[in-house]
């Protein structure tokens, strides 16, 4: 009997990309609830809020807002469920409290749910430890017209994995319209460029002296997001209370 998946977002572009994912059967589960403000077609109940949800679920997926991703969390937390959430922009209260709900159910939280660029981090980290201060980290990264938060969760995982490999203070840019002074050497560029239909792409550059090392991931469709959220939804379903991501449900 496939699991029941409660997909919180659920008519939304990733909601869409979830339930798409599901269909190709690679997985023992089957989409069972929904939530949304707005009204569709949905293979399960569908329901306007977290609160409103009466029925059975196995496992929550979210790709929603910051207080939609609390109600769900209260709700998992309510049902004793386990909660995937790709959502970002969390404050850090909220990512708080997703760390005290992984001490009753499991929870796994990642800001990118792509298996590419979370070999994209790994090789980040690894380039950063290398060539150290000698070389200047930029990071670029593109989306959609109608992403909302800026920087994304996967520039901010991505600088974070710069600072953890170099062991040192470190200052985030974001932008440099009038900066008007020179580069300083602990600094973290950080750049967004938002238009047309892009899935999302992330650039990062170490530019030293006469050379430079880029290194890109670029999702095609937001495919690639649902498909780690349903591998991580599968994988959650068996592991006991905690805080997982990425790096648990791949090895890295």
């Amino acid at each position: 009997m496939k699991k029941r998946v409660l997909i919180n977002g659920a008519l939304g572009h990733m909601g869409r990309a979830i339930l798409s994912a599901m269909e190709s059967g690679d997985w023992d589960l089957a989409p069972a609830v929904g939530i949304d403000l707005a009204e569709g077609d949905f293979p399960g109940a569908l329901f306007p809020s977290a609160e409103a949800v009466n029925v059975p679920f196995d496992v929550a997926v979210d790709f929603s807002r910051p207080q939609a991703t609390m109600a769900v969390l209260s709700l998992c937390l309510r049902e004793k469920k386990p909660l995937v959430t790709g959502t970002t922009g969390l404050s850090e209260a909220q990512q708080q409290a997703l760390r005290d709900a992984a001490k009753v159910i499991p929870v796994f939280y990642a800001r990118n749910m792509s298996l590419g660029v979370n070999l994209q981090l790994a090789l980040v980290k690894a380039a950063a430890q290398i060539l150290g201060e000698d070389f200047d980290p930029e990071i670029v990264e593109i989306h959609h017209n109608l992403k909302v938060d800026a920087p994304s969760g996967t520039a901010y995982m991505l600088a974070e994995g710069i600072e953890e490999a170099r062991r040192g203070e470190s200052t985030l840019t974001f932008g440099r319209h009038e900066k008007n002074k020179r580069r300083a050497k602990e600094e973290i560029g950080i750049h967004s460029l938002r238009g047309g239909n892009v899935a999302g792409e992330h650039s990062v550059y170490f530019l030293g002296t006469d050379e430079e090392l880029i290194i890109t991931h670029k999702a095609g469709s937001k495919l690639v997001f649902a498909r780690g959220a349903l591998r991580a939804a599968a994988w959650l379903l068996s592991q006991t209370p905690g805080l997982y991501s990425m790096e648990n449900l791949i090895h890295l």
